[in-house]
């Protein structure tokens, strides 16, 4: 009603205007022709309000039957001016998006749970495969268990990543100890493409979380296995800089030429790399990419050294 209200002081101030004009500066007018002019004027302005009024009162109808509705009513309503409406639509959108949260934190819980019960079976599965006399049979089964198992693991820290309770433990890391665990958790794929290994990694102190540092250099190193193709070489070293250390894993490969998707030997989905600079980001790390075509591909991961900060 504040815009009948409106209407109502802007049809009087200059009723009173010309009233006042009339009166103080007109000589010999009438009071009658006056009067019939307010008359005529209220008339008028009479029915310019009933319509006015009924008007707006149908449009408050319609926006209150709108804001009823568990939908979004800005596009409906894209001619109104009200503050209800735009909080309607965003309590909508938070019930929706707190509905889908709940939808994505429910999925995650089952692929998590989902994860873990195929482990025991899978575990079961790896067990006989060793108890195998048949050497080779042995190998050919191994192959396809060990990538189940790296899948799985690869699913279970999608989930963490990002879930609401992915949790981070930054404590001083033996860097080499990191190396040595992601080489063991890679050791069947690196002997079976036959690699050759160079580690040059001290006895390095850096500050991140052990689990996720390890889960890097696995997806690191699982994708030179994916694409390794003649003579593969795999060299690990780290450098310390000042307030920092450098640890760079390089691939060389005879003819590699990292497209070994292209020619639909390897589909790959990208999220290897993906996933580990979520995981880098959030560990205060920087990695950086370096790649001669044909020759090399070289990935370097930045530390900082925290220790003033810790006061050691």
């Amino acid at each position: 009603m504040k815009k009948v209200k409106r209407d109502i002081v802007l049809f009087f101030l200059p009723c009173l205007a010309y009233h006042l004009y009339f009166l103080l500066l007109v000589e010999a007018v009438s009071i009658w022709d006056l009067m019939y002019l307010n008359v005529l004027l209220l008339v008028c302005f009479g029915i310019y309000l009933g319509i006015r009024i009924y008007r707006l009162s149908k449009r408050e109808r319609k926006k209150n039957d709108y804001m009823e509705s568990e939908g979004t009513i800005a596009e409906e309503l894209r001619d109104y001016e009200n503050v209800e409406i735009a909080l309607h639509d965003q309590q909508i959108l938070n019930r929706q998006l707190e509905e889908q949260r709940e939808c994505m934190c429910g999925l995650q819980d089952y692929i998590t749970k989902w994860c873990h019960e195929v482990k025991i079976p899978l575990s079961a599965a790896l067990l006989v495969n060793e108890r195998m006399e048949d050497e080779k049979e042995r190998q050919q089964m191994k192959e396809p268990l060990e990538k189940i198992r790296r899948l799985l693991n690869d699913a279970l820290s999608g989930c963490k990543i990002q879930s609401q309770m992915f949790d981070l433990q930054i404590r001083p890391v033996h860097l080499k100890e990191c190396v040595r665990e992601s080489i063991r958790n890679q050791q069947f794929f690196l002997i079976q493409k036959h690699f050759t290994l160079d580690i040059r990694v001290e006895d390095v102190m850096v500050y991140s979380d052990s689990e996720w540092l390890i889960y890097v250099m696995d997806q690191l190193i699982g994708n030179a296995v994916k694409y390794a193709k003649e003579e593969p070489k795999l060299i690990i070293w780290a450098e310390e800089k000042p307030e920092k250390i450098q640890f760079m894993r390089r691939i060389y490969d005879k003819g590699f030429t990292g497209s070994n998707h292209r020619d639909g030997q390897y589909k790959s989905t990208g999220m290897g790399l993906y996933m580990v600079s979520q995981i880098l980001h959030k560990l205060e790390h920087q990695i950086e990419a370096e790649s001669e075509y044909g020759v090399y591909t070289r990935f370097t991961i930045t530390f900082t050294d925290h220790r003033k900060f810790f006061h050691l």
